[in-house]
Formats: structure tokens, C-alpha cells, sequence
């Protein structure tokens, strides 16, 4: 697993996944408060016609956003979690970067520690996607 983002690869359809991960986020704890169909937004915007399905979730678990924005209140900058989620009828790429990756942008110790702990949650969203 690359260091910088977790991946899941799999065998189903792009609207399967999507359900999938929205799924897994909830079960360890996270929301989707934000969403980006990129294809309808290409093909609205540009009349892109061909762009393979493509949607960013934006996950935020309410305690712990809420614990790091308690330490420094420029973690907003980098709220909520990204998923993406891309592919077509057989398989789907899922991936988002480590939120303590993204979280030691900001160089406080408190919010590293905030961000090792929704790795965490978000290991677990990916162990069960890979499963």
C-alpha cells in the first residue's frame, strides 16, 4: 500500500462501489457532507461526453474534525476527507489520501495525532473494501 493514500481495486460497477464505500464510510463513523459528480460536472461545463465515471465523496467524521479543529483552526483548509471513487461496469478504483498525511500540512503536533487517529478509521474503511 503506498504510504501517501489507501486504494481499494474492485470487481463491480462504478454505482456498486458507490454505494459500497458510502456504506463502509458510515460504518466507521463518517458522513458524506460533500459531493462532486465530476462527469456530470464536465459534461455540463465543457459538454465533455466521454469522461469515465468519476465522483470525489467528501467524508468527515464529526469527533475528530471537530477534535483537530480544536487545535488549530486552519485544519479547515483541509476538511472534509476526499474519496474518489472511478471505473465503469466491472471494476471501480477507490482511493483517498491519508488524512495524516494531509493533516501534518498543517505542523502541529496535536492535529498529527488527531490525524493518525482517522488513518485509523479509514484503514478500516478500505479493509473492508478490499475484502
Amino acid at each position: 500500500m503506498n504510504q501517501m493514500k489507501f486504494k481499494a481495486v474492485l470487481d463491480t460497477s462504478y454505482s456498486q462501489a458507490v454505494d459500497m464505500v458510502r456504506e463502509a464510510l458510515a460504518e466507521s463513523g463518517f458522513g458524506v457532507i460533500t459531493e462532486i459528480n465530476v462527469t456530470e460536472t464536465l459534461r455540463k461545463k465543457l459538454e465533455v461526453e466521454d469522461f469515465k465515471d468519476y465522483i470525489i465523496l467528501g467524508a468527515c467524521n464529526p469527533k475528530m474534525a471537530y477534535q483537530a479543529l480544536q487545535a488549530n483552526d486552519d485544519v479547515g483548509l483541509l476538511l472534509p476527507c476526499n474519496v474518489v471513487v472511478y471505473g465503469g461496469e466491472d471494476v471501480a478504483i477507490v482511493s483517498s489520501i491519508r488524512p495524516s498525511h494531509m493533516l501534518s500540512l498543517i505542523g502541529d503536533k496535536h492535529v498529527c495525532a488527531v490525524g493518525e487517529e482517522v488513518d485509523k478509521l479509514m484503514e478500516a474503511v478500505f479493509d473492508k473494501l478490499n475484502k
